[in-house]
């Protein structure tokens, strides 16, 4: 399950995701100044370490915020780091290199603790002018987006300055306030369905910054106010997370726009603000001559307190939530908590103990404020970095868990040729894949539902594109492809098949965990079949080395708390 990073770190339920941010979109972005007029110096990091990022299963950005004295932010494409320091979507990252969207950077840089997150953003363009010697110029371009306008009648009221919202109906304390709405956590214990905010003295473009925000399972594109309503507002909303199917109850973020507030949402599209990048480095300048001296890593994250209880058997399903200076885990098998903590997959693991996932437990954890601090009196902020560390050290001390990483050899996947027959690519494209049809539009899910998955790759190279595999079919692929292709140059393809939950297994013991053994329904293609028809390369099962977590040794049940 897929949630706003805004609203995961602050509180709701389920893993951490995309970080999303809030942008301005009433206005076009600003022109360059004239060249007669000297640009004003930009705010820089005191110091900043900058480089590579390690390979991970599930690459995605994390980070983004001042803890303390350190901005942290890691596994972020170039084009990620662009959108950031300009505060625009990603997608409105425009020109630039091929490579701009796949390779990835970790930063760590020190700036005083009470920076803006504006100069934050400036440190962050000034960094990657210094460090990659960034060239870019500011546009607008229309684009598509979910503009917000005024109804019938607005159901809202305005807010009264002096006023604040009714304390007995005012969510818990502890609960973010995101954009100017105050979050409703779920009781303890139960499920997230419902997101629930108070929105008190928000502005309209506040509002739409938070739609976009915290509906990202509805709102793709970004939101624009256009409904003319001046001052600030007072409303309280609801709607369901996941959006409802035809035959569920539920209340889109739609319905609650427009039954709830007399306002209409609606896809158009909106004069956008746009990035062009006109030159960019792959790789930064060094870093400074003792910098992990002048730059030490800080204590790692750990909770304050942490209760351990085996979980309710009449529990369903896994959560996981953060509510202000707490962490709620329900219903995890350590198995989890392992391969989470350390992202991994089973596959990763050597020597796992048969309990590992027969015994779940709820975690009830308190974090040390003192070591994620964001400002005075602030409530701490973790990020899926610091929760990761938080429970490695709590598997260690509480379930006397030793553990050590080594390469092993694991079962995968080689992609070798078979009689490739390969488009080259347009090298204007930028590398990557993506979700959805090519250039032509066309989509085989329209009239074949048994092709679930459709992925279009732009100049890609085979050894890119094998190392993409874990990523987009991890249904199929647990482990790293090696490419043995021997084929050279770059392609742009899109591919067809059908996810590895629609292949029938004739049995559990015939298919066992290998999806290349399950047979096909009609109308169905197996990604290792749609590889071989549609690029004329094949995946072969071979050994792989992995690096793996070695568990010396694991306790079954908890410590005392």
């Amino acid at each position: 399950m897929t949630i706003p990073r805004a609203l995961a770190c602050a509180a709701c339920a389920a893993l951490f995701s995309t970080p999303m941010f809030a942008q301005s979109l009433s206005a076009p972005a600003a022109t360059p100044a004239a060249a007669t007029t000297p640009a004003a110096p930009l705010p820089a990091f005191q110091l900043a370490d900058v480089h590579s990022s390690p390979h991970v299963n599930s690459p995605s950005i994390r980070g983004g915020t001042l803890h303390g004295d350190r901005y942290t932010t890691s596994q972020a494409t170039m084009t990620n780091l662009i959108a950031r320091s300009y505060n625009v979507e990603s997608r409105n990252v425009l020109g630039g290199p091929p490579w701009l969207d796949l390779d990835r950077f970790d930063v760590v840089a020190q700036a005083p603790r009470t920076t803006s997150p504006d100069d934050i953003r400036l440190m962050l363009r000034s960094m990657l002018v210094d460090r990659f010697k960034l060239a870019v110029h500011p546009g607008t371009k229309p684009l598509p987006a979910f503009v917000l306008t005024v109804g019938k009648a607005a159901k809202i009221k305005p807010s009264d300055a002096s006023s604040k919202p009714d304390a007995s109906d005012a969510p818990d304390s502890d609960a973010p306030t995101i954009d100017g709405c105050q979050y409703h956590p779920p009781p303890p214990n139960t499920p997230l369905v419902d997101i629930k905010f108070t929105c008190h003295a928000i502005t309209m473009q506040s509002f739409a910054n938070f739609l976009h925000d915290i509906a990202s399972n509805y709102l793709k594109q970004p939101v624009v106010d256009q409904t003319g309503l001046k001052g600030t507002w007072d409303f309280d909303i609801h709607w369901t997370y996941q959006p409802p199917k035809a035959d569920a109850p539920g209340t889109t973020i739609f319905d609650a726009v427009s039954n709830q507030l007399g306002l209409k949402l609606e896809a158009g599209t909106a004069p956008l603000p746009v990035v062009f990048v006109d030159s960019v480095n792959e790789t930064p300048t060094p870093n400074a001559p003792g910098l992990d001296k002048a730059l030490p890593p800080p204590p790692p994250a750990a909770f304050d307190v942490a209760v351990i209880k085996p979980a309710s058997p009449d529990e369903k399903g896994l959560s996981l939530r953060i509510n202000g200076s707490q962490i709620v885990i329900n219903n995890a098998p350590l198995d989890f908590l392992i391969t989470w903590s350390w992202d991994i997959s089973d596959a990763n693991i050597a020597n796992p103990p048969d309990f590992l996932n027969k015994d779940h437990w709820d975690i009830l954890g308190k974090v040390n404020v003192d070591s994620t601090p964001i400002g005075p009196g602030s409530a701490p902020q973790i990020d899926q970095d610091d929760l990761q560390q938080m429970l490695k050290t709590l598997l260690a001390d509480r379930f006397e868990m030793k553990s050590h990483m080594e390469d092993r050899p694991v079962d995968g996947y080689t992609l070798v040729a078979a009689g490739p027959h390969l488009k080259p690519a347009d090298p204007a494209n930028r590398t990557g894949c993506k979700t959805g049809p090519g250039p032509d539009g066309k989509d085989p899910r329209i009239d074949n539902p048994q092709l679930g998955r459709l992925v279009t790759c732009s100049n890609i190279t085979m050894a890119q594109f094998a190392a993409q595999l874990q990523t987009m079919a991890s249904g199929y692929i647990k482990s790293p492809v090696i490419d043995a292709t021997g084929i050279a140059g770059a392609y742009d393809f899109t591919l067809s098949f059908s996810t590895a939950g629609q292949l029938r297994t004739p049995s559990p013991q015939a298919a066992g965990d290998d999806p290349s053994a399950a047979s096909v329904p009609p109308g169905g293609l197996s990604l290792f079949d749609a590889i071989t028809k549609t690029l004329g390369v094949k995946l072969e099962k071979s050994k792989v080395p992995l690096p793996t977590l070695v568990l010396d040794h694991i306790d079954r049940t908890p410590t005392e708390n």
